[in-house]
């Protein structure tokens, strides 16, 4: 076995990547202020060819240093889009017929291998800020929300965490890997 070169990978250019069709996925980040987790999920953005990602509220946004160091040229790729509020996110989400689900510890929420999403439906998912979460009144306007099981004392994964498990998981249940993964 042998380790490949960046080279044998077969990634997309950035000129590629911009015309390739994405798949209909909203990232939703609701005040989350820490631009490591903002810059990562840009990284995870990208590998999992999100349509935008949508920043909300005191999220910082690119251009910066912070987010640049973990992003590593992903906010040069993935579309992205500032919102003042998260309300008005929403708003522009639901004008485009999208799915609104949170990632959150709450009532009645679907524990993630429970969550079954539906090939004909567009999707958006709400990641919170790092100590308060999703804000209760975003729930009130989402379809539900999806809890990441944990088993151990942390009442919480790190949110770029919860981001890949996440993605990684609807790109599973929704085939999306196809002939793309060996």
């Amino acid at each position: 076995m042998r380790k490949l070169l960046n080279q044998e990978l077969n990634r997309k250019t950035v000129e590629e990547f911009q015309i390739s069709e994405k798949f209909p996925i909203v990232v939703v980040l609701d005040n989350v202020r820490s631009l490591h987790n903002v810059g990562s999920v840009f990284r995870t953005g990208d590998a999992f060819l999100v349509s935008e990602i949508l920043l909300c509220g005191i999220t910082g946004k690119p251009p910066h240093a912070e987010i640049h160091k973990t992003a590593l040229g992903a906010t040069e790729t993935v579309r992205w889009q500032h919102f003042e509020k998260t309300e008005y996110a929403i708003q522009y989400l639901r004008e485009k017929q999208f799915k609104i689900f949170c990632l959150e510890q709450a009532e009645q929420s679907t524990f993630l291998q429970n969550f079954e999403p539906q090939k004909a439906e567009k999707y958006a998912f709400v990641f919170g800020h790092e100590i308060r979460g999703v804000d209760q009144q975003i729930i009130n306007l989402s379809d539900g929300c999806i809890e990441i099981p944990q088993f151990g004392t942390k009442h919480s994964f790190n949110l770029s965490v919860s981001a890949g498990i996440l993605l990684w998981d609807y790109y599973a249940k929704m085939d999306k890997f196809g002939a793309s993964v060996k």
